[in-house]
């Protein structure tokens, strides 16, 4: 597990307490575009379930991700993709 791959993994963990969370470091796909960084850790896939998204919107719930994320997105990670679903939802 790449470090950036496990901070993002312990922030989620700790703001969310997720029942599932999945993390892709999807850089490799990126590689030789604008952001992409030799050593990879920089474009990620995450799906998130917890009980903290239910009843929000799915902006709102990103928006939740980005906050506890925004150390990592406002220098390592270039990109991001979320799907933050409650408990029950597919």
């Amino acid at each position: 597990m790449g470090v950036i791959l496990e901070a993002i993994h312990n922030k989620l963990t700790a703001a969310f307490q997720p029942s599932r969370l999945e993390i892709e470091d999807d850089s490799a796909r990126h590689h030789g575009h604008a952001g992409a960084r030799p050593g990879g850790e920089s474009h990620f896939n995450v799906t998130i379930e917890a009980q903290a998204f239910a009843g929000a919107a799915k902006v709102a719930r990103q928006r939740m991700v980005y906050k506890a994320l925004a150390e990592e997105l406002a220098g390592p990670v270039h990109a991001l993709t979320v799907k933050a679903l409650a408990p029950g939802e597919t």
